[in-house]
């Protein structure tokens, strides 16, 4: 919402099932199935780790936070209240800028995905950087356009992306079943391959997979939508969780059974599957259906969280040190339009600058590094303001957690030691990547940037503010005018 709309009353018409739904849409994606699976079984364990390490330690301190804070915007204030406003406002500004890289590797994603409609794997296209890059762009343009066109309009491609990502997840279930029970699994999952590894490779792997277990906190964002948040929140996860798990789990273990997980792509591991196991049984067709639905999934994503992300700085109430046409909405749709094409506008640049110097698979990896990195920083944020805010007495009526203080404090601390792990992991360059240095430079060079251009605008806001309240101070210090009517 723009500061000029910011003291607007909200109807709260998000209820408890809406709010179950889009926990389990912003806290899953085919897109982490895919690389969980072509890392081995062992991921189907490391799933279940990362649920405890890091989704419940989010959802605890979420829900305990949101309980005594329900509406008062969600990490940023947090942060605020517990360290001061530039922590707030960096909390606000990391979470922001951290999905700009993951809108382009989602749509790097969905373009690899895209290539299964006519030639697969093979397709001639497969490592042409022009086609990647030209499919975020183009993507995030089409996405854009709509959410400027308002919700209405724009509403239709998130419900589009929501059915499809059931079908196609029903899609990949379903084959992987019949292919488990016809032809046996085709990846050997037993004690010894379940058992994660310490590898290098393997502890990369670890850092992305804690990142796919985030989102909990995105509904405090909108708190002040929800009925009764309080109740509702904690309520909606405890039924999310099992559903997010078993698209997970359920998904990654579809994929392994249908392709042998050596042979198995992060980037192209579903498709891999619904290809393969579609051929042996003579349903070739499953194969672009499957490539549609995964499309559109991706755009739907990408859609629905262009708009609200566009809307975080001003919820987080960053709009005091944006330029004031940031804030601004449109005349005729009533939409942040300026927001979301500086946003798209910088999400593009990441598309380019991941793929600069080096493979398709190297950009890739790079922009889940961004991702992992840029995401896990307010996380840092959130659990140390846990246990911070976590003292003193609850007001009447609100939710207890079990265990009280000692539980949120024990589970800020395990979220913070995965969350710092997360971060080191995320810098190191995967064994296959062909230029480790350059690619170590790209994720470090580009995280510096966003954080220190978060620094430079609040830095340059409250040099602003003290201007205008200095101002204000010497025009109330004069004498006032004399009226043309005075003696």
């Amino acid at each position: 919402m723009s500061g000029n709309t910011a003291n607007v009353h909200l109807s709260r018409s998000l209820g408890l099932g809406d709010v179950i739904l889009y926990f389990v849409t912003a806290c899953s994606s085919l897109q982490w199935v895919a690389t969980a699976a072509a890392a081995g079984p062992s991921s189907l364990v490391v799933w279940v780790i990362a649920a405890f390490a890091m989704f419940l330690p989010v959802s605890v301190c979420t829900v305990a936070l949101a309980a005594r804070y329900p509406d008062e915007g969600g990490m940023y204030v947090w942060s605020k209240l517990a360290f001061g406003p530039f922590a707030g406002f960096l909390t606000g500004w990391t979470y922001w800028t951290s999905n700009l890289p993951y809108f382009a590797g989602m749509l790097y994603f969905a373009a690899g995905s895209a290539l299964w409609i006519s030639g697969g794997g093979t397709h001639g296209l497969a490592a042409s950087p022009a086609w990647f890059i030209g499919f975020a762009v183009l993507g995030l343009g089409f996405a854009t356009v709509l959410n400027i066109y308002g919700l209405g309009v724009s509403k239709w491609l998130n419900n589009a992306g929501a059915i499809a990502r059931c079908a196609a997840l029903l899609l990949l279930a379903g084959l992987g079943a019949v292919a488990w029970r016809r032809y046996g699994a085709a990846t050997s999952i037993n004690a010894a391959s379940l058992r994660p590894g310490l590898a290098l490779n393997d502890l990369i792997f670890w850092a992305t997979i804690a990142f796919a277990m985030t989102g909990p906190e995105s509904a405090s964002f909108m708190g002040g939508e929800i009925r009764d948040p309080q109740r509702t929140v904690p309520r909606a996860l405890l039924r999310a969780a099992p559903l997010i798990l078993a698209i997970y789990i359920g998904g990654t273990l579809a994929v392994l059974v249908s392709v042998p997980w050596q042979q198995t792509s992060a980037m192209y591991g579903v498709m891999e599957a619904v290809d393969r196991v579609g051929g042996r049984l003579g349903l070739e067709w499953l194969t672009p259906l499957g490539a549609v639905l995964i499309v559109i999934t991706c755009l739907g994503s990408a859609g629905a969280w262009l708009g609200s992300v566009a809307r975080i700085p001003f919820v987080a109430g960053l709009d005091h040190f944006l330029p004031s046409s940031f804030g601004r909405l449109h005349p005729r749709y009533g939409s942040p339009a300026n927001a979301l094409m500086v946003q798209t506008a910088i999400a593009m640049v990441f598309a380019v600058m991941g793929q600069a110097g080096t493979s398709v698979k190297g950009a890739y990896d790079v922009l889940v590094s961004l991702m992992v990195i840029g995401l896990m920083i307010p996380y840092l944020f959130l659990f140390t303001a846990a246990i911070r805010l976590s003292g003193g007495e609850q007001a009447a009526g609100q939710l207890r957690i079990p265990g009280g203080r000692y539980t949120i404090v024990v589970a800020a601390l395990l979220g913070l030691g995965t969350t710092m792990g997360a971060i080191i992991l995320a810098v190191v360059p995967r064994p296959d990547e062909p230029n480790k240095v350059l690619a170590v430079i790209k994720i470090v060079g580009m995280t510096a940037a966003m954080l220190a251009g978060g620094v430079a605008i609040y830095v340059g806001g409250k040099r602003r503010a003290r201007r205008a309240a200095l101002l204000l101070c010497l025009k109330s210090a004069l004498p006032p005018k004399a009226t043309r009517n005075s003696p």
